[in-house]
């Protein structure tokens, strides 16, 4: 599957959920109203470790299920929870004007539902269709509890990494919860839904919608939902994160009116006021050419070489377009092309990542990570290295070419443009061009170009400039993910930077897709960005 690593909602080690109501007088609303029931909550209780390793008991109203839309496809997924502290450790929280972490759980474009949740950090990914509908596909498996919980507690606190497994966990939105902060979990259509005729009812645009529809809906129920609707944030991993970075540029676009009064999507705004996107598989019409830029001369994991003749195609492919985009790099660089974005990722992040990981390493550590990594040099607190020696080290490449626009249609992001009954489809002429299926034409679909434009963030922040874009970006991504390139979310942060946003990006040195090494970090920023002042 040419997507990366799934998201999926586990319990933390040191987070986990007490789920027994204890007051309340409902849990979800109604499909033919949009209005906010502010009594219609369950009391819950739950412990969060936060980053000082300490736990804490925590006390909150939750919302169960609220539909978003007043003519949903399929309140299965178009649907979100509410989760709004009233104590910390026994001391009452005012939540009133705090800032609203909008958190969703979307991995691989696949489906992602809230309803069965029990508590905050619930939300998760199913594959199905409509009730007594036709086939539908089904989600990969999210990591396991297990698996987390080993991360959480090798970490032993909140600000570790508790996601090196890959995926969208629950940290984020519990650490939040921990700092006052409303939380909103949105449920989103996915590209594997089907009714009961076979058609495919969650393809692009459907994800953004349905997202923007949940931004609507709880900005058109100001002064009844807790928390300052003017100051959501919005959080997500791998295809998670390209649509919280779509979602932060492309906020009040009228490109996507229509669909939204097809949903009957609440009269309000759908603009967020900041990002949090965690290696966000976006830019998808390009990605191909940046993967073999970036990864071109790595073997896969069986030892074999991919395709030259079509990887050296698709780089080339990459140069134009980066030329094109005419983007300058952070700090001073001048403008970033194929010719010297590896120098710029390993000066702007690449050795700053190993820098800081080496130098939170104790003295024995620390020899014993440069002993066995030998291509680093380490001088006066500072590491160094080549570009093709940090490829070497990253190894194998986790995708064979073209990683995205697969030949055979076989690739996530191809089922991602399909349409109607057709299941894939290409949306690249070069993928189109040389497709192995047997298709009639080797032409893109009238219809894909839109549909590109209404699901890349590139196409708000350097093609039509949109004002109505978040003007906060975190951004964050491994160093070893090779589920895209490492061009990708930094050209999304030369872009945002160009437009005088305000961006913090960085790389999680030595980690892999869905990596989150600093959540708290992150809730701390997000009181900074939007002057929320501690409880």
């Amino acid at each position: 599957m040419g997507i990366g690593a799934t998201a999926g909602v586990a319990a933390v080690g040191g987070i986990a959920l007490s789920a027994q109501a204890s007051s309340g007088t409902g849990s979800s609303s109604s499909s033919g109203t949009l209005v906010f029931d502010p009594d219609a909550y369950t009391e819950l209780t739950t412990t969060v470790t936060g980053t000082d390793g300490d736990e804490h008991q925590v006390t909150y109203h939750f919302w169960k299920a609220l539909t978003y839309v007043a003519r949903p496809v399929d309140e299965k997924y178009q649907s979100l929870n509410v989760s709004v502290p009233v104590e910390v450790d026994g001391k009452a929280v005012d939540a009133t004007g705090a800032p609203i972490l909008f958190a969703n759980s979307v991995g691989g474009y696949m489906p992602s539902s809230v309803a069965d949740a029990t508590g905050i950090g619930g939300g998760g990914m199913g594959g199905g269709g409509l009730p007594g509908g036709g086939p539908s596909g089904s989600a990969a498996p999210s990591p396991s509890a297990s698996n987390a919980n080993a991360n959480a507690n090798a970490n032993g606190n909140g600000n570790g990494n508790t996601n090196a497994t890959g995926g969208a966990l629950d940290t984020n939105q519990k650490l939040a919860l921990l700092a006052g902060y409303v939380v909103v979990e949105p449920g989103a259509r996915g590209r594997t839904l089907t009714d009961s005729a076979g058609e495919y009812y969650g393809t692009a645009p459907a994800a953004i919608v349905d997202l923007k529809a949940a931004v609507r809906y709880v900005k058109a129920n100001k002064g009844r939902i807790p928390g300052d609707v003017d100051r959501i944030v919005s959080a997500g991993t791998s295809a998670g994160g390209a649509l919280s970075a779509l979602l932060g540029a492309s906020g009040d676009s009228p490109a996507y009116a229509k669909y939204l009064r097809e949903l009957g999507a609440a009269d309000a705004s759908d603009a967020v006021f900041a990002v949090g996107a965690w290696c966000p598989i976006t830019d998808l019409e390009h990605a191909d050419g940046a993967y073999e830029w970036n990864w071109g001369a790595n073997d896969l994991s069986t030892g074999e070489q991919v395709d030259q003749t079509v990887s050296k195609a698709l780089t080339a492919q990459f140069a134009e377009y980066q030329a094109g985009l005419r983007l300058r790099g952070l700090n001073g660089h001048g403008p970033l092309t194929a010719r010297n974005y590896d120098d710029y990722l390993v000066e702007q992040y690449l050795r700053p990542s190993a820098t800081a990981y080496l130098a939170a390493l104790s003295d024995a550590d620390r020899e014993t990570y440069l002993a066995a990594n030998t291509f680093i040099t380490w001088k006066n607190g500072k590491a160094s290295f080549t570009w093709e020696d940090f490829l070497a080290h990253v190894g194998a490449r986790k995708k064979n070419t073209p990683a995205f626009d697969a030949f055979d249609l076989s690739s996530g992001e191809n089922n991602e443009f399909g349409a109607g009954t057709t299941e894939a489809r290409h949306f690249t002429a070069y993928g189109a061009k040389n497709d192995t299926t047997g298709l009639s034409t080797k032409r893109v679909a009238s219809d894909i170009p839109e549909k590109l434009n209404l699901m890349n963030p590139m196409y708000h922040l350097v093609e039509k400039v949109n004002d109505g874009r978040a003007r906060h970006w975190w951004i964050r991504l491994g160093t070893k993910d090779s589920d895209t390139s490492l061009t990708v979310s930094a050209n999304l942060a030369a872009a945002a930077h160009a437009l005088g946003d305000d961006v913090n990006h960085l790389y999680y040195w030595d980690q892999g897709h869905g990596a989150n090494t600093d959540p708290g970090d992150f809730i701390a920023w997000i009181a900074k960005v939007t002057g929320h002042k501690a409880r």
